[in-house]
């Protein structure tokens, strides 16, 4: 799982950089409130994948005394951040620009000089800068549709592998929270990209600017909203998520079955990592010690629940004979 996860992260790396700088061509020569909003949006999108890539890097380290289950939960920590941090402040910087270009709109409909280090940037092209932005834009829902579909694949091979019904109980499920943050992040760049480029071409053919501003707020609130719904999925697994209960059923009955169990006593699951899970379970076992390889049984035990489900990584047996 983590070699996908890593190829989703590096696929929209690439893709997001390349855009931000495009999109920030783009506002330069035009000035547009929502071409701002997708240029802080990229900008935000590209920090997220090194804030994953490094959850990722971290989270291989091997365990050790002071983290005898490895460091797996350091990918929760950084898709949590990534959400806070990152998609909070692209989305607050979009709703507030947006909502500036409202309360202050430009005079006569016409579009504001972008002037940086006593450069006029809207008067360095011949062409009409409105169709630079079109031609980014299109460009910007190309690349986000290449990284979308990148993600949405590993998000399929996790539901095909785990019986899911669809992406809303996958998005409620997985511990793989760096390809979810990704899925999330290039679902709301593809949105963003047309949401932005009707709201130019609004602004532009009705000669109404205030349809670029609302675009703007829009994307924001989009941002935020995610942002918070992706915080809400990761505080799960920081918190100590167990697996689903149908789940924990199934490999409850797998050892219940095991010739010589008499009956479990405790049986607890809780992810330890993006795809990861710590079992731990109370076994009577029929006879005693002296008559019985435990050891044997607790071996044959193991075996079984991680054939059952590749999430389980470490399994601790209590025998009691």
């Amino acid at each position: 799982m983590a070699g996908g996860s890593r190829s989703v992260v590096i696929a929209a790396l690439i893709a997001n950089g390349a855009i931000a700088v495009l999109k920030f061509f783009g506002f330069l020569l035009t000035g547009s409130p929502s071409m701002l909003s997708e240029t802080y949006h990229s900008i935000s999108d590209t920090g997220n994948q090194v804030f994953l890539l490094i959850g990722i890097r971290y989270s291989n380290r091997e365990a050790n005394r002071a983290h005898p289950f490895g460091y797996g939960k350091a990918q929760f920590f950084y898709a949590f951040l990534v959400s806070v941090l990152l998609f909070g402040i692209a989305g607050w910087e979009s709703l507030n620009h947006g909502y500036e270009a409202i309360m202050h709109p430009a005079h006569g409909g016409e579009r504001a000089d972008v002037v940086l280090a006593g450069i006029n940037f809207t008067e360095l092209v011949p062409v009409d800068p409105f169709w630079i932005n079109v031609v980014v834009l299109l460009g910007a829902i190309l690349f986000e549709i290449y990284a979308f579909a990148k993600a949405r694949a590993e998000l399929n091979r996790q539901i095909d592998t785990y019986g899911w019904a669809g992406l809303r109980e996958a998005f409620s499920k997985t511990s793989d929270v760096t390809t979810l943050t990704a899925f999330t992040e290039d679902a709301i760049a593809l949105a963003g990209a047309v949401i932005a480029l009707v709201g130019i071409s609004l602004a532009r053919f009705l000669e109404m600017p205030i349809f670029d501003a609302i675009a703007s707020v829009v994307i924001g609130a989009l941002l935020m909203f995610f942002a918070v719904a992706l915080a809400w999925e990761n505080k799960r697994l920081i918190l100590g998520e167990s697996l689903a209960a149908d789940v924990e059923a199934d490999l409850e009955a797998a050892i219940a079955d095991h010739d010589g169990v008499v009956h479990i006593d405790g049986f607890r699951t809780v992810f330890v990592g993006p795809g990861e899970v710590l079992v731990t379970a109370d076994v009577s076992f029929e006879g005693d010690a002296a008559t019985r390889d435990v050891d044997a049984d607790i071996t044959q035990i193991e075996a079984t629940l991680r054939e059952m489900d590749d999430r389980v990584g470490i399994v601790y047996i209590e025998p009691e004979v």
